[in-house]
């Protein structure tokens, strides 16, 4: 019983998580599922519903590292700036956490972006789109995060 409360609490922080800057959604809400599958002797959920809550858990903690050099790629940005972008938001998260993050990233990109193009509306736009694609970034977690949280919701109640 211990081992189920344990796995929901896990569920819940990691929907929260997914929201709140620097902290870990999707690998709580993976560890959630696995606490809870432990919790019931290997048998809920099903081993292919296992497998795929776990995936789901993947692709939300990859959307959650590479969202800002996605979408700068997205925005017109070069493969070296998406690249370098992502190295820089990881720095940053490290010494100024989120913010520093973000702001780190989109300065990185307008920088990169203007030197290569020698455009400034170029580099704005690029930077834009990577600052859109950040923020949606975390809606998309939460989504993630929230989907595994109700469909466990309904395997414990059926």
């Amino acid at each position: 019983m211990l081992a189920l409360v344990a796995g929901f609490a896990l569920l819940v922080a990691g929907v929260v998580g997914s929201v709140v800057p620097s902290a870990p959604g999707a690998p709580l809400s993976t560890a959630g599922v696995l606490v809870y599958w432990w919790g019931t002797d290997f048998s809920e959920p099903g081993l292919g519903l296992l497998v795929g809550l776990v995936a789901v858990g993947l692709l939300t903690w990859v959307v959650d590292f590479a969202g800002g050099a996605i979408s700068a790629r997205i925005g017109g940005a070069a493969t070296s700036t998406a690249v370098v972008a992502g190295l820089v938001g990881l720095v940053m998260l490290v010494v100024s956490g989120p913010l520093g993050t973000l702001l780190g990233v989109v300065a990185t990109v307008f920088l990169l972006e203007f030197r290569r193009q020698q455009d400034a509306r170029a580099g704005a736009k690029a930077a834009l789109v990577t600052t859109a694609g950040m923020l949606g970034s975390v809606v998309a977690q939460a989504l993630l995060t929230g989907s595994m949280l109700v469909v466990m919701l309904t395997v414990a109640l059926t």
